[in-house]
């Protein structure tokens, strides 16, 4: 372990949360309704959603590219901690998840600062580069498909803009992207899901590898990689 990272326990984990979370009931409400979801552990945690919001209230984006909504909880955050005249460009593949994300913006009064467009988002982006909204963007958030996060990378690089911030979600991939965990040894942790399941996963954990691998030569941008959640990769494109 680097002299400089804290090994982080259970009980630590606790008591940084007890000192640090705070909450608003809407974002409260939003995270029990995705509980009834069977794929809940899909969307960001409350501590990664706190500090989306802080980066969200300092930056002060207007212009705001979403990769992935699901429930819609990080675009929640997104659109009720940004300037008044801030839009989200939101992209998904799923009526049925929106849904519930469409309900809460709706309740959070911030529908009208969201497009929603569901389809493969790499088309939905590159409607937005020949759209002319190439170079504008302030933040990109990926966290959808990870066999795409590459395609996604490059295509939210276009559309930002020098001095932007790209953030992907998923990068330690619950720490099986650490090289030396094997293929079995992901199929063994998820030996309780179908067969087909635990293959996605391992597919997924090779993906991220490489996209990380990739990223890490980009010179594009400054970079870093920060252990929240289920770690985070912040870009700041040159």
């Amino acid at each position: 372990m680097s002299s400089d990272m804290i090994r982080m326990t259970d009980d630590l984990f606790d008591y940084m949360a007890s000192v640090s979370q705070r909450d608003r009931p809407i974002l409260a409400e939003h995270r029990a309704e995705t509980a009834k979801n069977p794929r809940h552990t899909m969307a960001v945690s409350p501590l990664q959603g706190q500090f989306m919001e802080l980066l969200v209230q300092a930056l002060r984006p207007t212009r705001i590219v979403e990769i992935g909504v699901f429930t819609g909880y990080s675009s929640l955050v997104m659109a009720t901690s940004s300037p008044a005249d801030a839009h989200l460009w939101c992209f998904d593949i799923s009526e049925e998840w929106t849904a519930t994300a469409r309900e809460f913006w709706d309740r959070a009064g911030v529908a009208d600062k969201i497009t929603l467009e569901l389809g493969p988002a790499a088309e939905s982006l590159e409607r937005l580069v020949s759209a002319g909204h190439a170079g504008t963007m302030d933040l990109v958030f990926i966290d959808a498909d990870k066999g795409n996060y590459w395609n996604y990378w490059n295509l939210g690089l276009d559309l930002l803009r020098p001095g932007g911030l790209m953030i992907a979600d998923n990068t330690l991939f619950q720490g099986m992207v650490e090289p030396s965990t094997t293929d079995d040894e992901i199929r063994a942790k998820f030996s309780d899901r179908p067969p087909e399941v635990a293959a996605s996963i391992v597919q997924s954990t090779h993906d991220i590898r490489q996209f990380n691998r990739l990223v890490s030569g980009d010179e594009r941008v400054t970079l870093s990689m920060v252990p929240v959640g289920d770690g985070m990769t912040f870009g700041l494109k040159r």
